[in-house]
């Protein structure tokens, strides 16, 4: 009877994966994918772009060419490489790259052999010793491999515009104190100690260059940066991507500015050097060093050259001008010092000055800056631009020496202008779970080892660009061009696990959908009215609210900072992929690239681990796997192809099972058995899995499905499964990957298993495995978990509560109802989805006058805990389940609408 269930179960398994899994379904010839510009950019001359295409299982070989067209026809220039491996060793996704311009829409990838492009046409890269020398065709620059310089000998059209790119940071010695007191400060500039060619092609080239900023008097060093510099054939820019990793003390080392500055060359006198700055939206301050405008105007040949002059045109030298001409420009004032500031997220100033003896003049103040800004003379000049400027304030911009022969560019990451960042706790007291859901422990509370990845272009001109080309600069600067395909496409490749298409057919599916807009349009709200902005706090959200002081409790511990609880980076994520929408994907960047550096450890004891949700991003005790996991980064990897990314997710991998030794999450909970550590089979044990299986497909190194495969086998000799243990703990030894039962007869559940990334892992891990073990404990978590307890009994041979039924969970059911095919089970999923208390959550009211600090729309009951699962849930229900949703229920009215 036995052998008979689990043949009629495997029968079920081999047809719904092609239902539930549609890669399963897809053999044969991969056909030409479309691709679209995700961002509605205005780009000028030749754009290098990086992208990723999934491909379905079995239809792309490794070694594969591929070709890339235009509209018209047009091949453009292509270099590709591998990402990612199905298990059958098919290609699973591949990287790409390429430059384009605005006359290139209507872009589709073809499988085949293109032409070789033409030897001049190609990026060249030599390496020697001390060097490496790149040229792009328009562009010729120099990475040292030792020194303070990053990037030097910025070459374009045979003359050097910048030179000495470097790091630059200002320590200072304790906090910012009384306004009579003023603690100490020192210098410290980058000191190169790694330089690596990572990849380099005809299209494409990518160095890394890795150390420290070392004091400019004493030996200190401090701040491991690792920065990567892109060159694109045919392109004058490069993009740069460096991430600092915070070592120092926090109680003492205060850092006051961190920079990335660069060298010009001023060659022309002072009327043809010119300052750029990009402001709000498209604007473009521009002026002139030496402003040709005064009491009358300055005549050339009988016409005033002032309009010429702001517009970056050259003006004759002044010897040339007739004498009384030259008597006023000598007199004229010339402008030194440059800069503007961005010391909050609703407001920037620019100021200029003559020389240090002077003060500093207002020019002009605004809202949010995009984060550009330009120097050099009508020979040629540099532009760099931040990427989310404003909304990681305070920053600035900064020109300094245009009236010498070299002048400085400095963007400025932290602002010298601003107050000192100061890392510190919020408190020196403890305060416990009870009383703030905060889990501080002595020695926990710490930022040594958070990183932060910052992402900026340089650009090279020959000449002043126009205000056009300079708004066109700052646009790709503050978002960078990305290529994408469909959301139908991705959806067939099914390379993310269980996730649906948008579906209005009937009156359920339509509530369901607006729902799940108006929770995006509420965060969207949400993280411009509440300010989440910030160099440390961009890209997470809060937790929960307080409707009593109308904001969410951002000063209450664990209800604070999100920090990935209950997977909103997932939420966003899937919503991305099935809508396609840019707003959505920049929501999602935003929180990956904070998630994964802010919310992370990178060196230290904690190395591999991140941390639970607080006041401070790094405020809680807890460090866990779950905050670190590689599958929350997963999907921002693959389509962008970011190498910062890539790290991260392969140093969990390396790490953090070990890490759970160096800090075992249980650790106050349960006493030390006799086993290295603890895991819960969630989020612990799948957090880790999800590591391996992301190495897995990186590498198709099988070794990482066995570190998989050890733990599944270790859960089959249990009598319970994923059951077998008291709330879900269990022994784990990171050498074996083995897990063990702490008791014998133990039986129970924990709801972290299925709130944190476990069901999306083990979803997508279905698929890959191919393995009857997994599937049979896996379908058995999904089916019982909530069940009752009569249904339990019969399953398990032992009376148990395991997991409580809700919209949380609801995922499960759904789940074995698809792989069973069992309508009971998916009208258990419905039921338990579809409850009152989620009806109206979404539906803000707007709360003003002396009640709050400014108008404010609020949802009292709001928690993002509440929305990401619902989400998730809603998201993941539609594709399993969605063709069994009730046609009526007691939620929708003849108006489609939530009842009251």
């Amino acid at each position: 009877m036995e052998k008979s269930r689990i043949h009629f179960l495997l029968l079920c398994f081999s047809f719904c994966f092609g239902v539930v899994f549609p890669g399963l379904a897809q053999k044969g010839k991969a056909q030409p994918v479309d691709l679209k510009w995700l961002h509605n950019q205005t780009i000028h001359g030749a754009t290098g772009v990086s992208w990723g295409v999934p491909w379905p299982k079995g239809t792309v070989k490794k070694g594969q060419q591929f070709y890339l067209t235009n509209a018209a026809g047009k091949v453009l220039p292509l270099q590709a490489w591998s990402m990612a491996y199905w298990p059958d060793g098919s290609l699973k996704w591949t990287g790409f790259a390429t430059v384009a311009g605005p006359e290139n829409n209507g872009l589709k990838l073809n499988l085949g052999k293109a032409q070789a492009p033409r030897e001049q046409e190609k990026l060249q890269l030599k390496e020697t010793g001390k060097s490496i020398r790149i040229h792009t065709g328009n562009l010729q620059c120099v990475v040292p491999k030792n020194g303070s310089f990053l990037l030097d000998s910025l070459v374009t059209e045979g003359r050097m515009v910048g030179s000495r790119g470097r790091l630059e940071c200002v320590l200072q010695n304790g906090p910012d104190r009384e306004a009579h007191e003023s603690p100490t400060k020192d210098r410290y500039l980058s000191k190169v100690e790694k330089v690596t060619v990572e990849q380099t092609g005809p299209v494409r080239a990518v160095v890394r260059v890795e150390g420290k900023l070392q004091a400019e008097k004493g030996q200190r060093t401090w701040l491991p940066f690792s920065t990567r510099l892109y060159f694109y054939a045919g392109s004058n820019a490069v993009r740069i991507v460096n991430t600092l990793i915070y070592d120092g003390n926090d109680q003492q080392d205060f850092i006051k500015g961190l920079a990335v500055v660069f060298s010009v060359p001023m060659r022309e006198q002072m009327h043809n050097r010119h300052v750029r700055f990009s402001g709000e939206g498209p604007g473009i301050w521009a002026e002139p060093v030496k402003p040709l405008v005064g009491r009358r105007p300055v005549n050339y040949q009988g016409k005033n050259v002032f309009a010429d002059q702001v517009a970056g045109k050259r003006i004759a030298n002044q010897e040339e001008f007739a004498a009384p001409e030259q008597k006023l420009i000598q007199d004229f004032p010339i402008w030194n010092d440059y800069k503007l500031m961005q010391n909050n997220a609703d407001g920037f100033n620019i100021q200029k000055r003559t020389n240090t003896k002077s003060t500093w003049l207002d020019a002009i103040a605004g809202k949010r800056a995009t984060g550009l800004a330009f120097v050099g003379d009508v020979q040629g000049g540099l532009a760099i631009g931040l990427k989310d400027f404003w909304q990681s304030y305070p920053a600035a911009l900064e020109v300094r020496y245009a009236a010498k022969s070299m002048a400085e560019l400095k963007v400025w990451l932290w602002s010298p202008y601003a107050e000192a960042m100061d890392m510190r706790h919020y408190d020196t007291l403890a305060h416990g779970l009870e009383a703030t859901y905060e889990d501080v422990q002595e020695g926990f509370s710490t930022p040594y080892g958070i990183a932060r990845t910052s992402e900026l272009t340089l650009f090279a001109s020959a000449n002043v660009p126009s205000n056009e080309e300079l708004s066109s600069l700052a646009n790709i600067s503050s978002q960078t061009p990305l290529l994408v395909t469909t959301p139908e496409y991705l959806h067939s490749v099914n390379t993310f696990g269980v996730w649906s298409l948008p579906d209005r057919s009937t009156s359920g599916k339509r509530w369901i959908e607006e729902q799940l807009d108006k929770a995006i349009t509420f965060y969207q709200k949400e993280i411009d009215q509440r300010n989440w902005y910030g160099f440390w706090n961009y890209g997470d959200v809060m937790h929960a609210y307080d409707p009593v002081r109308h904001t969410w409790r951002y000063d209450i511990g664990g209800f604070a900072w999100a920090n990935t609880e209950l997977a909103p980076d997932m939420w966003l994520w899937y919503s991305f992929l099935r809508t396609g929408r840019a707003d959505i994907f920049k929501m999602a960047e935003a929180m990956t690239r904070h998630t994964s550096e802010v919310d992370v450890y990178h060196i230290g004891r904690m190395a591999g681990l991140g941390s639970r949700h607080n006041v401070r991003h790094w405020g809680d005790g807890s460090k866990e796997v779950r905050e670190s996991q590689a599958p929350y980064r997963r999907f921002y990897y693959y389509l962008t192809t970011d190498e910062r990314t890539g790290d991260m997710m392969r140093e969990v991998a390396q790490t953090a099972d070990k890490a759970l030794v160096e800090v075992d999450p249980l650790r106050l909970i349960l006493p030390k058995s006799q086993y290295p550590t603890h895991s819960r089979i969630g989020p612990d044990w799948l957090a880790l899995v999800g590591n391996w299986m992301t190495e897995w497909e990186r590498t198709g190194d099988k070794r990482w499905r066995d570190k998989i495969m050890a733990g599944v086998n270790s859960f089959a000799k249990m009598p319970y499964g994923f059951f077998s243990g008291n709330q879900g703990a269990f022994g784990y030894d990171p050498a074996t990957q083995k897990m063990h039962m702490l008791s014998n007869d133990a039986i129970g559940s924990a709801h972290l298993t299925v709130l944190m990334g476990g069901p999306e892992v083990a979803f997508e891990l279905t698929d890959l495995l191919q393995d009857k073990t997994w599937n049979r404990l896996w379908l058995q978590y999904s089916e019982l978990y909530g069940a009752s307890e009569e249904t339990i009994e019969k399953a398990l041979g032992k009376r148990a509560t395991l997991g409580s039924p809700g919209p949380h969970f609801a995922r499960l059911p759904a789940y074995a109802s698809k792989m069973k095919q069992n309508p009971e089970l998916a009208k258990r999923a419905w039921a338990e989805f579809l409850h009152p208390r989620t009806a109206e959550q979404f539906d803000p009211k707007l709360i003003n006058g002396v009640q709050a600090v400014k108008p404010l729309e609020e949802v009292p009951g709001v928690s993002t805990n509440n929305i990401a699962q619902w989400c998730l849930n809603a998201i993941q229900l539609l594709e399993l389940v969605g063709d069994q949703i009730p046609a009526q229920n007691e939620l929708w009215n003849s108006a489609d609408k939530p009842k009251k």
